[in-house]
């Protein structure tokens, strides 16, 4: 099978991930935060040399800033429910992911909160005057998608960083499509915090993910219960990461995660990106020299990450995945889970795009392979 879902959930996973799992499941772990025994120290060092690893990838200086959740999309409702008070402000970009845009929606119907929508370019990238219109509305919150989940575009996230900086808005980035793919100094930049998803470009397994936080950003927790720490006390604890992670953790997904960090570190994101580039460039090129196709967002040889959507003549995005499926090839027809994108885009009434979305271990056999079926089909 060729997989270019990867947009979704990576596969395959970084090597030793399925293993680390594995021996996770098979090992007395016990609870992490919770060293009753000598068990109960596996998990507590899976989670802290996890997080550590992360914490060089990710170029931030303290570990305990980052705190795990089970996907992006939880670690998204953590930072925007938390953030935004009842009768405040949200500013949003339309080119967001309904992990932001449905939470944003709750806000605006049960806290009669004011969501302001800045417009974003065909490729997905902020309109200057439209998000500055948005920051001079002095929202209590501005969130941004680091890359499109549709178009691949890699948006101007930390200049926009550096405009709420100046405006003394907080920014949250949703980083589920650069995680992995993007090398990103967390620390050097003026983001208040960034989301990830750790089955995608992280090469992890489902069910993981997480937020980091920057000093002076502290949303209060989205869940509340048992973390192993002030046990005496019926409140939350304050101290960090335990504040955000109440509940037993995922300890063999992230014995997984921490493989596949260990793997991103050795190879290097810079090194991730190159190739991934090259791989889309490839697939871009090819297509544009399909009759009958319309490629999104950004063209060959445009810093971007490996997602690209596209359109035929004649056929919809679901007929196009099923021709590929017969073929072998895994695609993603559809809205992607963010129609208000493909409102920008002027594709949601016509059922979304057909995205192709190479990764780190595609090769190019397999992107010619899949140009190759494409001009079969519409033929």
């Amino acid at each position: 099978m060729i997989y270019l879902d990867n947009a979704a959930t990576s596969f395959p996973k970084a090597p030793g991930v399925g293993a680390a799992v594995a021996r996770a499941l098979e090992s007395p772990l016990g609870n992490a935060g919770r060293p009753s025994s000598i068990a109960g120290l596996g998990a507590s060092r899976i989670a802290f040399e996890a997080r550590e690893e992360l914490a060089a990838l990710f170029g931030v200086p303290d570990s305990r800033r980052i705190a795990f959740t089970k996907n992006a999309t939880e670690a998204l409702n953590l930072a925007i429910m938390g953030a935004v008070p009842s009768g405040g402000r949200l500013a949003v970009s339309s080119f967001e992911h309904n992990s932001v845009m449905r939470p944003a929606r709750r806000l605006v119907v049960e806290k009669g909160v004011e969501l302001i929508v800045f417009a974003c370019d065909e490729e997905g990238k902020p309109d200057p005057d439209s998000l500055a219109s948005a920051l001079a509305a002095r929202p209590d919150l501005l969130v941004l998608t680091a890359v499109s989940n549709v178009t691949g575009a890699i948006t101007p996230f930390e200049e926009a960083a550096a405009l709420c900086l100046a405006a003394g808005v907080p920014f949250l980035v949703d980083g589920s499509q650069a995680a992995g793919h993007l090398p990103i100094a967390l620390g050097d930049t003026d983001i208040s915090a960034f989301c990830f998803a750790g089955h995608k470009g992280l090469l992890g397994p489902e069910g993981t993910g997480g937020i980091w936080m920057a000093e002076g950003f502290d949303p209060p927790p989205l869940l509340y219960g048992g973390t192993g720490s002030e046990s005496a006390s019926e409140l939350q604890p304050g101290v960090l990461p335990d504040r955000y992670e109440a509940g037993t953790q995922n300890a063999p997904a992230l014995a997984g995660l921490l493989v596949a960090a260990r793997f991103l570190s050795r190879t290097g994101l810079r090194c991730v990106e190159l190739r991934e580039m090259a791989l889309r460039d490839r697939l871009v090129d090819g297509l544009r020299g399909i009759r009958r196709l319309s490629v999104l967002g950004p063209g060959a040889a445009s810093r971007s990450a490996p997602v690209v959507s596209l359109t035929a003549r004649g056929i919809s995005p679901a007929e196009l995945a099923l021709e590929l499926g017969k073929r072998e090839i895994a695609a993603r027809p559809g809205l992607h889970c963010a129609p208000s994108a493909h409102r920008a885009l002027g594709t949601l009434e016509s059922g979304g795009t057909l995205r192709l979305s190479p990764g780190f271990f595609t090769t190019e056999s397999e992107i010619d392979e899949t140009l190759a079926a494409i001009k079969e089909i519409l033929a």
